[in-house]
């Protein structure tokens, strides 16, 4: 999802939320265990109404194989907490998420693997205004986009020599999204599967693994 309108989505869901950020924060459930083993499922095999998302860090727990395979190659984290300062955001505005950005390692290639999750608690009312809300003029909407969450959404943003695919939805109050940006050059299905396969592993980090 394209920086601005995140920012004023996120702005809207603070507004719409009935739990203030200070509050909701004290649910918060750090996430302490080992990254899983990456299997690379696509985002159509992962059931998503199993998930259990926690408003936490979760970078860490991200495979490396994940991010290797999404991006084709080595990369560097940039990670950053609710309520800390990021350049993900216009001016460096204060985040109100638990974020990573993988870049390639080599600054040569071209490409970004992303995941966050909102850090207050989103209702379902909200959480759909956000998927009814209208895209950027440069994005579409991905036609029988896989469930990532209930509801959920996902599209294809055209850049500047770059294209991104992202999904984004709700996973009981917690709004998880990700993204993946390769070269234009890259086949729009190639990316589309690479996106959802990495979208499938964000979720998995993020989530409490089922007993």
């Amino acid at each position: 999802m394209p920086t601005v309108l995140r920012a004023l989505l996120l702005s809207a869901v603070i507004t719409i939320a009935t739990v203030a950020v200070g509050v909701a924060r004290s649910g918060d459930v750090t996430l302490s265990r080992e990254p899983a083993a990456y299997r690379a499922t696509p985002l159509a095999d992962f059931d998503t109404t199993k998930a259990v998302v926690q408003r936490a860090p979760f970078c860490d727990l991200v495979p490396a194989a994940a991010v290797k395979q999404a991006l084709g190659g080595e990369a560097t984290l940039a990670a950053y907490d609710n309520g800390e300062q990021s350049d993900a955001f216009p001016a460096g505005d204060v985040a109100h998420e638990y974020g990573c950005r993988f870049s390639p390692t080599d600054t040569t290639v071209a490409g970004e693997a992303r995941g966050w999750v909102f850090a207050p608690p989103v209702t379902a009312d909200a959480a759909q205004a956000m998927v009814n809300a209208a895209l950027p003029k440069t994005c579409t909407a991905l036609a029988s986009a896989p469930a990532y969450g209930t509801p959920s959404a996902g599209m294809l943003c055209a850049g500047d020599g770059a294209q991104t695919v992202s999904f984004r939805g709700l996973f009981g109050d917690a709004w998880l999204a990700c993204s993946l940006s390769l070269p234009a050059d890259v086949a729009q299905d190639d990316l589309v599967d690479r996106a959802g396969r990495w979208c499938v592993a964000v979720a998995q980090a993020a989530s409490v693994p089922l007993t």
